[in-house]
């Protein structure tokens, strides 16, 4: 019960984030927004019991992605996005996409549903076969570091390069405007 109404209450603050960050076109303030808002998503998912998810939520969210865009406002100097002329169209496909999201969700079994297919099916299974398969006794580890490992390897490798990417573009820009003033 209590869970419920946490994660309702940080659920509703993300929505109220999401609505000032609609409009604003100071860019600082929307990167401070965006980190505001992957914190609450981070907290949320600890109230979900999801502490793995919220760690990666929390570091790579709020945490190195806020500070390489803060990094990428500083060196290019940009704080003001000029306004779209015609920005309902985008808004009308956010509100069907999201919408569609929504009615997707509905046919989901309800939360912690002992029925639900994962509780029947893939559970037990991670369970029982769990130290027999990967030879480790921790179920959480197994899952995470065997029948995960490509998926990890795979974000891992994302957000190297997305990094690497952002300072590569950033030095480019720093050295083009240096020899500009010279």
């Amino acid at each position: 019960m209590i869970d419920a109404l946490v994660v309702n209450a940080l659920l509703t603050m993300m929505v109220f984030i999401v609505l000032v960050m609609v409009g604003q076109r100071n860019l600082f303030a929307v990167v401070i927004l965006g980190g505001i808002y992957s914190f609450l998503m981070a907290t949320a998912l600890v109230a979900l019991d999801a502490v793995d998810v919220a760690m990666t939520e929390a570091s790579v969210g709020a945490g190195i992605s806020t500070v390489l865009l803060l990094g990428a406002l500083y060196l290019t100097r940009g704080d003001e996005a000029k306004p779209m002329r015609h920005s309902t169209i985008p808004l009308i496909v956010s509100v069907a996409v999201g919408a569609a999201l929504v009615y997707g969700s509905l046919g989901l079994p309800a939360f912690s549903d002992p029925n639900a297919p994962i509780q029947t099916h893939v559970a037990p299974r991670y369970l029982k076969e769990t130290l027999s398969a990967t030879g480790v006794p921790n179920a959480v580890t197994s899952v995470l570091a065997s029948y995960r490992g490509y998926d990890t390897l795979g974000e891992t490798t994302v957000v190297f390069t997305a990094g690497a990417g952002v300072i590569a573009l950033l030095r480019r820009r720093r050295r083009i405007r240096e020899d500009e003033e010279r």
